[in-house]
């Protein structure tokens, strides 16, 4: 008669421990961490502070305006070199 622990047999003559067993098993470990990995990227990095990667300039711009970042002349004049206009058109008037 064999000895039996809780998990089966101790000599493990033909489990599924043997080979394959021990294949799957690392497969699925590797699964869980890449799992938990991907997990953990995934909600972290949309946590970049009030705008996505993907804004143009006049779209960055327009924010900054929206939130107050930058008054109606910085916004004026800044639109005015996205736009292509001189410098000198840019500057603020006094």
């Amino acid at each position: 008669m064999k000895a039996m622990t809780m998990m089966g047999y101790l000599d493990h003559d033909g489990s599924w421990m043997n080979g394959f067993g021990m294949l799957f098993m690392v497969l699925v470990w590797g699964a869980l961490i890449a799992l938990g990995v991907w997990a953990v990227v995934r909600t972290t990095r949309g946590n970049t502070v009030g705008h996505t990667s993907a804004e143009s300039p006049r779209q960055i711009l327009d924010r900054r305006f929206a939130t107050g970042e930058i008054d109606a002349e910085q916004y004026a004049a800044a639109r005015r070199v996205l736009e292509g206009r001189s410098i000198e058109d840019a500057a603020p008037r006094s």
